[in-house]
């Protein structure tokens, strides 16, 4: 009896969600995972689909590592060794070597002095953002930041909060100016690579930025960059969007969840600024951290793509992104060109994106239609995401049913 009221709160809620299209809607089961074979990519089947089998053109895994027969030795070599799970938080009894030999790779991976893992990257900011952020701080943060970001703000309770127009520096430095005397501390916060559009802040200028104000801070103007689409996926050795402007951030937060295939986040900087998350950080503190045996397969795909292999992945990789993009364009459809692998098919209205991705689906591609509110009214888009895993046929095979689309 005592949720009745409720019930029918909720319920009138995705009601509306439902009627407007803007509910994301039941979620499609994959039963079966069919390995990569002669030109075709990975192919899945979906629970009341039968035998149909699926391209995935909406997964994170932009490496294509996740099925790989040495990621999943790795794997089963850590399980082996550790069990399936860590069996307790880090600060008790859940820290195995695998943990610490990864956060040591991260750190050199990236050129930072340490590194910690979390059991998400979407954790992972709030980890960060929020341990740093008290009465004395002022939060300054791009207006097309991922939920995360938007979330560990919420949670925080700064001196005050500014947001500047998506990647406008000229607003990131009146931003900045405003706030000179409200606080001792400032962040300015930015995903690396936006995930709805795929393109990428300007670091560059942001750290230039942040060094021409750092003084005018008591406790300093620092750059905090969620990268987690970036990392393993862009600039010329994987190391993201750092990589791509050729700057160094103070705080970066990446995933192993996307190009690395597995699972968990992390974040390296300073041995100072871990050493506080660490004693600072609720979701590290009290929450489990990912499995010794997942640490094993991220170590192994830091390796692969440090290797001559995860050179020629990610020229692939690449080449197969231009090639998608240019189809798109050919084609007549809207597109945000750039040289990360999601791809936005620009369709700008909520019934014609819910259509098409159904058009998509009957035909064998899983694709992610975007609605507001993840993305702003006027920019509803279809979400490609490419995969070194994917062939030159898949692509082939996408465009041909994209341009036999009738609207």
């Amino acid at each position: 009896m005592g949720l009745k009221k409720l019930n029918t709160a909720l319920r009138k809620h995705v009601e509306e969600l439902e009627e407007s299209g803007r509910a994301k809607g039941k979620e499609l089961v994959i039963k079966k995972v069919i390995k990569p074979v002669d030109n075709k990519g990975p192919r899945y089947l979906l629970e009341g689909h039968g035998d149909q089998e699926f391209i995935k053109m909406n997964a994170n895994s932009y490496l294509g590592l996740s099925l790989r027969n040495d990621m999943l030795a790795a794997e089963e070599e850590g399980a082996k060794n550790f069990g399936v799970g860590p069996g307790a938080v880090r600060f008790i009894s859940g820290t195995y070597t695998p943990h610490i030999k990864l956060e040591e790779k991260l750190a050199k991976f990236h050129n930072r002095e340490e590194g910690m893992i979390f059991s998400s990257a979407y954790i992972t900011s709030l980890g960060v953002i929020y341990p740093l952020t008290n009465e004395d701080t002022y939060l300054i943060s791009d207006e097309l930041n991922h939920n995360c970001i938007i979330n560990a703000m919420r949670l925080s309770k700064p001196a005050g909060k500014a947001i500047y127009k998506h990647n406008n520096m000229d607003d990131l430095e009146k931003k900045v100016k405003s706030t000179i005397g409200k606080a001792k501390r400032a962040l300015v916060v930015t995903d690396g690579i936006f995930s709805m559009r795929g393109d990428n802040a300007p670091l560059d200028r942001i750290v230039e930025i942040c060094n021409k104000y750092y003084d005018e801070f008591e406790e300093g103007l620092i750059s905090i960059v969620d990268d987690s689409h970036g990392v393993g996926a862009f600039g010329k050795t994987g190391r993201g969007t750092e990589e791509y402007t050729n700057t160094k951030v103070d705080i970066l937060i990446g995933t192993l969840g996307k190009a690395f295939g597995v699972n968990g986040g992390y974040v390296v900087s300073s041995s100072n600024v871990i050493r506080f998350l660490r004693e600072s950080a609720p979701t590290y503190i009290y929450s489990n951290p990912i499995t010794a045996s997942e640490c094993k397969a991220a170590t192994k795909a830091i390796e692969i793509l440090q290797s001559e292999e995860g050179d020629r992945i990610l020229t692939h990789l690449r080449e197969m992104t231009e090639y998608f993009e240019n189809g798109l364009q050919e084609a007549g459809f809207e597109t945000i060109k750039g040289k990360h692998p999601v791809v936005p098919l620009m369709v700008r209205d909520t019934q014609k994106t819910r259509k098409m991705v159904e058009y998509l689906t009957k035909n064998g591609i899983l694709a992610t239609g975007l609605n507001f509110p993840v993305v702003p009214k006027g920019d509803e888009e279809i979400r490609f995401q490419i995969s070194a895993a994917h062939t030159r046929e898949d692509i082939e095979y996408v465009l041909e049913v994209l341009n036999n689309y009738e609207s």
